[in-house]
């Protein structure tokens, strides 16, 4: 018979161990790669990569620009303080002490005055100075040295008071019918303040002035002598009326077909008594 010989397989961690020696063989004869490390010249190459060309003329505004800053604080010896106050070279005392002094004033409308005796400017007398209304208050006793007028004022949605003057209005600026700035303590009257003006109105004023004439009218010498009398002697010659004890008109209403000279005359009309020109749409008369 012949004899077998059984061969014996190889043990598997010997077949692993040696591709890693071959592995290890390699690494030990590549060299190590040393890490060069940038200089200031190639920092400054690759910061120039993302910048505009104007960068470099405005990072030297900015230093210059907070060198001056910083100079002009050291001139005026001013520190920056967390309270948020401005310098003192931007200080206003006078004007700051005026404002504290000074009171928030309330609108009010003189609508009558009593002179001493009881008697209103329209030579009304009323029993013991009283001017009867609701919600209106008594004036005290005129005499002694007490000569002063008094004046019922209207306060919007509060009262009618009788009240005097401020120390710093004369009697000779308040008239009745004037809207006047009362305080809100014992309301008496401060300042005379101007009408009131509608902003719709002073939209539709005509800032040029009209350089119209009479001259410029023709075919209407009848009317336009008419429309001198009743328009222009109030506005120019107003004693005439007060002399003759009679209220003058207080306008005309010209009318026709387009053409005939109306805005034509009124703007002759506004030249000569030096007043202002309203132009005004009929469709916003009909809105009002």
């Amino acid at each position: 018979m012949a004899n077998h010989k059984e061969t014996e397989p190889p043990h598997a961690p010997e077949a692993a161990e040696r591709p890693k020696a071959k592995k290890d063989a390699a690494h030990e004869d590549e060299e190590p790669k040393k890490t060069i490390p940038l200089d200031d010249a190639d920092i400054n190459i690759l910061k120039s990569y993302g910048l505009s060309p104007y960068a470099f003329a405005i990072k030297r505004l900015d230093t210059d620009i907070k060198s001056l800053t910083e100079k002009i604080t050291k001139l005026c010896g001013v520190r920056e303080s967390d309270t948020g106050l401005c310098q003192p070279s931007q200080w206003d005392l006078a004007a700051d002490k005026q404002l504290m002094q000074e009171q928030p004033l309330q609108v009010a409308r003189c609508t009558k005055i009593i002179y001493p005796g009881g008697q209103t400017r329209g030579g009304e007398n009323g029993e013991n100075g009283e001017s009867g209304g609701a919600g209106t208050t008594a004036p005290p006793p005129f005499g002694g040295d007490d000569e002063e007028p008094k004046y019922i004022i209207n306060v919007k949605q509060i009262a009618k008071f009788v009240v005097g003057l401020g120390e710093k209005v004369a009697a000779m600026d308040i008239e009745e019918g004037m809207r006047v700035g009362v305080d809100r303590n014992k309301y008496k009257i401060q300042i005379p303040l101007p009408p009131k003006i509608d902003p719709t109105v002073t939209m539709m004023t005509v800032e040029e002035k009209p350089d119209v004439t009479y001259n410029d009218v023709g075919g209407a010498k009848e009317q336009l002598e008419k429309l001198r009398e009743v328009l222009e002697l109030p506005l120019l010659h107003p004693e005439r009326f007060l002399s003759l004890g009679i209220d003058p008109p207080k306008g005309v209403l010209l009318y026709g077909p387009p053409g005939t000279g109306k805005t034509l005359t009124a703007r002759a009309v506004a030249n000569r008594t030096d007043a202002c020109f309203i132009c005004v749409i009929g469709s916003e008369l009909v809105q009002k």
